[in-house]
């Protein structure tokens, strides 16, 4: 019998990620030692101070990596996108970053990224089905 065995989870934790990614972590530390993996992350707060909002992302390999760059409907228009991005970017060039990377979907928010100077270098299409998934990748 064999000492492995294949489960699927439905419900992961923080810790099946943790134990997921550790192998993976651990090689790429030793392929490239300077790694530096950093958090970077700008909350939109409304008036009372709750999160309503930001961006979510990363810098490594001096590369900034998006995540999720989200704002509520009520404050869309105003250009409050814009500065999350130019904030997230102006922290990036200051860790040493020469670009920028993200992902979107066809019905989510290509033109808003074209229009900051990002440009397509992938696509998966019917992602979904009808649709495309989008890679965007910025040079500064």
């Amino acid at each position: 019998m064999s000492a492995w065995q294949l489960h699927s989870i439905d419900e992961p934790d923080g810790a099946d990620r943790a134990a997921i990614a550790a192998p993976l972590l651990a090689y790429n530390r030793s392929k490239v030692p300077t790694l530096d993996i950093q958090p970077l992350v700008i909350a939109l707060r409304d008036e009372h101070g709750q999160t309503v909002g930001g961006l979510w992302g990363e810098t490594a390999l001096d590369w900034l990596h998006v995540d999720l760059l989200a704002v509520p409907e009520s404050m869309r228009g105003q250009d409050v996108g814009t500065a999350l991005m130019q904030r997230a970017e102006q922290v990036a060039r200051e860790r040493g970053c020469v670009g920028a990377w993200l992902d979107t979907f066809a019905f989510q928010a290509r033109g808003f990224y074209e229009k900051l100077g990002y440009t397509v270098f992938g696509e998966i299409p019917d992602h979904p089905i009808g649709g495309a998934r989008y890679f965007l990748r910025k040079r500064f």
